[in-house]
């Protein structure tokens, strides 16, 4: 990427901004000196240029650079119009602004810059903090197909990143990026349920982490359906069945299906209108 880009503006130093520097780094994908970082606290930016040597800007268009530049918007959804019309009057050919701003649409950003613009929105999660987040990314405007794979480099720093169409970005927010509440509840629940027959909270909690993540690994070694790997841990009459069969008769699978469902339907209610 160092030799596709000569800058990568970050406006914003937040949980996710600091992560995506962090993963950016420690993946040797691009120098510090070629970021730039503003917030407004500016006591964000210091602790990350005293960390990884980035550099700190004390305006927000000193983000953007002139050559072929990448400008990340890393602030949350009800700022957004404030930043995109601070920046509107910056916007070049060769610039690629990246949002990773919830519920706010490529269409809505081109309305703010109203100017043609290479426009990638993202939806990382949490998990981009320990660089596994589940990353998804559609183009928009003047974006071609090398500006995506470029995104999708870039977001692979700090975990999986795949591109789908933006139709399906509120989908995204409900699944993977409000996922990891889901299973935080769940995982709460398994911890909670060692506890009570018999097990001290240090170590009921100690095996659900490393269950969940065992499961996880399991999953990604090949394409095997969930359904076979459900099946090579039940055998017949066991405890595995026993449990499954609680969970179907309380309605788990249309649950999980009815949670994600809705809030698929309140990122859509959050989205700001046009």
């Amino acid at each position: 990427m160092e030799k596709r880009v000569s800058t990568i503006g970050i406006i914003g130093a937040g949980n996710m901004g600091s992560a995506l520097i962090r993963g950016l780094l420690q993946a040797g994908t691009i120098e510090a000196e070629m970021i730039r970082v503003f917030d407004i606290d500016p006591a964000r930016v210091l602790a990350l240029k005293e960390e990884f040597g980035i550099r700190m800007v004390q305006q927000i268009g000193e983000t953007i650079g002139s050559e072929r530049s990448i400008l990340v918007l890393a602030v949350k959804p009800q700022v957004m119009t404030g930043v995109l019309d601070s920046i509107a009057e910056r916007i070049h050919e060769r610039l690629v602004v990246i949002s990773i701003a919830a519920g706010i649409s490529t269409s809505f950003i081109l309305s703010r810059l109203k100017s043609p613009a290479r426009i990638i929105r993202a939806m990382p999660n949490a998990a981009a903090m320990v660089c596994s987040s589940a990353t998804a990314l559609c183009k928009a405007g003047t974006a071609d197909d090398g500006d995506i794979e470029m995104a999708l480099s870039l977001f692979s720093a700090i975990g999986h990143a795949v591109a789908v169409e933006e139709k399906m970005m509120n989908v995204v927010t409900a699944l993977s990026a409000s996922g990891p509440g889901y299973l935080f509840v769940m995982m709460e629940a398994l911890t909670d349920a060692g506890v009570r027959m018999g097990l001290d909270r240090q170590t009921s909690r100690e095996l659900t982490v490393q269950m969940v993540r065992g499961a996880a690994v399991m999953a990604t070694s090949d394409n095997t359906p969930f359904g076979e790997l459900k099946d090579r841990i039940t055998s017949p009459g066991g405890t595995t069945l026993a449990g499954l069969q609680v969970m179907e008769r309380a309605g788990f699978r249309g649950i999980i299906m009815d949670a994600v469902e809705a809030a698929t339907h309140r990122a859509d209610e959050l989205a700001p209108k046009e």
